[in-house]
């Protein structure tokens, strides 16, 4: 019975999400349909409006519209420049330094601004005229731009993580956020070692003559109040001054003041980030609520337990239902956005994984880091395309250098997966968990 019901609601959410109908409304309509042949349908259809009012009431669920909003100031605040410029002060003289730079950058300002798209259009369009003039394969570039552009939205703030957060029953924010930093920084590591290899294999060099140190003096002072956003919300949450919320709140104010003293923005430019951030927010927090009822019915059904039933027949070991996972995490990334997907295979595959005892939090980073891989993935791989756009090269010629990358990639995922202190450590040593 709950095999059956899991196949109906797969079967059709992907036939309405086929026939371009809002992931929203897909995961409503599919739980709706599953739930049909056990309950009446008034019942259930009051039954799921309850659901969705409870998942949009939840008071944690607020940080999500702040640190969007944060994020859009932020992405028109003039930063990317000094970011890059940062960290090119640091990693200049390394081979295909731009490469180096353009990785690093994106960690930093995927951070910041909590968009993979943004990092990439952003920062691309920064390293892109300098990487022509000395001339680098702007394939080269645009892969190594997209595959480097998901390492901001490991390390925090992250509002993949709080959506995780939500969908786990309240894993603590604070410590999903220290167990971000070193998964996102292996993805950066990972992207690191292979532009350095198409680097040298390719002739790409570093500035020429001896490191700067005035210079980095400069950089950094230029780029420190951007890098303060980070070190102020984060060190507030995970010091107990203020709560993820009371944080998201901070971020924005902080950015406000930010965008302002570098006057990038003024109050037309805005009142349209307003009205953006308030358009995404709406759909992210409506997902969040119907996503409720999909959590509903997959608990109502006993769904959880039937596909950990599943597999434990299949094999008892630990290791092996990870791979199979994965799998399909992968293979879900990449015809499904970050979000929808936390919010649908956490209720499914966190009861396993507690069933032999793994934290949430390191689920909730082995979950996230494979949905992350998604958005650089064909065919839905929003930040890959965004990427060869501001490359302004093809699919074609990036996918080479793509595979290269994503070895790498899925090389830090199977370290995530299997070595919990990867993702534990630093939560563990503050305490948090």
């Amino acid at each position: 019975m709950a095999i059956q019901a899991l196949l109906v609601i797969l079967a059709v959410l992907l036939v309405l999400l086929f026939l371009g109908v809002p992931i929203s409304y897909a995961i409503a309509v599919s739980s709706l349909t599953a739930i049909l042949s056990s309950i009446d349908l008034n019942v259930a259809v009051l039954t799921a409006a309850q659901r969705t009012f409870v998942g949009m009431s939840k008071f944690s669920l607020t940080a999500i519209p702040f640190f969007i909003l944060a994020g859009n100031i932020m992405n028109q605040g003039g930063i990317a420049k000094r970011l890059v410029d940062f960290v090119m002060a640091i990693l200049g003289k390394m081979p295909g330094a731009l490469l180096v730079t353009n990785i690093g950058t994106n960690a930093l300002f995927g951070a910041i601004s909590g968009s993979a798209s943004a990092a990439a259009a952003a920062v691309g369009s920064m390293i892109r005229d300098g990487a022509d003039e000395q001339g680098y394969d702007p394939a080269v570039t645009a892969a190594t731009n997209a595959a480097s552009s998901c390492s901001g939205l490991l390390i925090p703030p992250s509002n993949a993580l709080i959506t995780y957060s939500l969908a786990s029953g309240g894993t603590s924010v604070a410590a999903l956020f220290m167990a971000g930093y070193i998964p996102g920084i292996i993805w950066a590591l990972c992207c690191c070692v292979v532009g350095v290899l198409l680097a040298i294999k390719l002739g790409y060099k570093g500035t020429p003559g001896k490191f700067d140190w005035k210079n980095l003096g400069v950089c950094t002072l230029r780029a420190l109040p951007s890098l303060s956003l980070i070190i102020v919300v984060i060190g507030g949450i995970i010091g107990g001054v203020f709560s993820a919320t009371e944080g998201s709140a901070i971020a924005v104010v902080y950015a406000l003041v930010l965008a302002f003293c570098y006057r990038s923005i003024n109050l037309k430019s805005l009142w349209k980030i307003i009205v953006d951030s308030a358009k995404m927010s709406g759909m992210v927090v409506f997902l969040v609520g119907v996503s409720n009822i999909l959590g509903w019915v997959m608990a109502f059904l006993q769904i959880p337990d039937a596909v950990a039933a599943a597999l434990l027949c299949l094999t008892s070991n630990k290791y092996i239902i990870l791979l199979i996972m994965n799998v399909i995490l992968l293979v879900s990334g990449t015809f499904m956005d970050v979000t929808p997907a936390i919010l649908i295979f956490t209720p499914l595959f966190l009861p396993i994984c507690q069933s032999f005892g793994m934290s949430t939090v390191h689920f909730g980073l082995i979950l996230v880091y494979n949905l992350c891989i998604g958005n650089i993935t064909p065919p839905v791989g929003n930040a890959l395309f965004v990427g060869i756009k501001v490359g302004r090269t093809s699919l074609s010629k990036v996918m080479p250098y793509m595979l290269m990358y994503y070895v790498a990639i899925i090389g830090g995922l199977l370290l995530v997966t299997f070595i919990p202190a990867v993702s534990t450590a630093l939560p563990q040593a503050m305490g948090l968990m």
